[in-house]
Parts: structure tokens; sequence; C-alpha cells
């Protein structure tokens, strides 16, 4: 089933915008009741057992910074373990591409014999398949990679969209604002 339309945004978003002037009071109770439901709990937050030594330590820092967003709860441990894991692999072979050859040089037939009967053979500059596979592997795990850090709040886009903007207290309200609350 796919989504269509704009993401559906957290009611402290619509709020701190201050465009919930569509919502009622009800109905905003029934929203908060269902996003406190559906955030799950962060007592259980632990690096699953197949992570490396190294992985589990990242995988601590960013879960300790999401928590603190409270954008992170159990129920996402997969999610980042996954992403830890993805981004470690490609980052394994972006060192294996770097020090790998775009092009490799072999010998191939002419099909003509020199003046001893052998075969002569010329030297010939070809794609390293090798590199190419690699590179497809790469785009793929950058691909998982951008797609669960946008999925956890990793990239600064996602974290945006559930930004609460602060209200500006301090600032008197000018006439226009009185008059129309804002809807301008």
């Amino acid at each position: 089933m796919s989504r269509r339309g704009r993401p559906k945004q957290p009611l402290s978003v619509i709020q701190g915008k201050g465009k919930s002037n569509h919502l009622t009071k009800e109905e905003i109770k029934k929203r908060e009741e269902h996003e406190v439901s559906m955030r799950g709990d962060v007592d259980n937050i632990i690096a699953p057992s197949y992570l490396t030594i190294k992985q589990k330590e990242e995988f601590d820092l960013l879960a300790v910074e999401l928590v603190k967003l409270d954008i992170f709860s159990n129920l996402d441990v997969d999610n980042l373990a996954r992403y830890i894991d993805s981004r470690d692999q490609y980052i394994k072979i972006t060192r294996s591409l770097r020090a790998m050859k775009t092009t490799e040089k072999v010998l191939v037939e002419t099909g003509k014999l020199d003046e001893h009967g052998k075969e002569i053979l010329k030297e010939v500059t070809i794609a390293n398949k090798s590199y190419g596979d690699l590179q497809r592997v790469r785009n793929t795990l950058f691909t998982e990679c951008r797609s669960a850090a946008g999925d956890l709040g990793l990239s600064i886009t996602s974290r945006l969209s559930l930004v609460i903007p602060k209200k500006d207290d301090n600032k008197p309200k000018t006439e226009a604002e009185r008059r129309f609350g804002g809807r301008l």
C-alpha cells in the first residue's frame, strides 16, 4: 500500500506552526493519545548481537541522540542496526574501490603467428568487471543507508520535518496578527 499526498505530521509540529485551528479539542486529544500509543517504549534499547563491537558502540551513540530527540523507541532497534551494518559495508566497499583500478590490461590473440610459429599476443586495456560489480553493490548500499537514515531521522531533511517551531512570545503582535490570528 503506497501513501499519497503529504506525510502526516506530529501534532506538536502542527501546533508549533500555529496551524491547528482546524482541529477540535476532541480531535487534538485523540491525536495526542494515538501519538503517545504509537511512540513505543525506550526501556529495552540494546544493540543486536549480530553487530560487531565497533558497530555496537556506534549504535549506542546514535540511539542516545535519537532518544534525546524523542524520535526513537524499542521498535526502531533493528532499523538502526541495519543502517549501521549497511553503512559499515558501504565504507568497506568504498575503500576497496579506491584501491582497485578501473581498467586492467590483458593479452589477446591477434590471429597471427611470429617467425617461430607462436601466436602473436596484443596487450589491450579493458574495463575491470570487478570494479563495476563493486560499484553497483556500493550504489545499492548507499540507497539502503539513505533510506534508513531518512526513516530514522538521521538526515537533516527528515529531522526538519519533525522540528517544532518555537513561538516568539516576547514579540508583540501586529494589528493584522491580532485581527486575523496568524492566518495571513
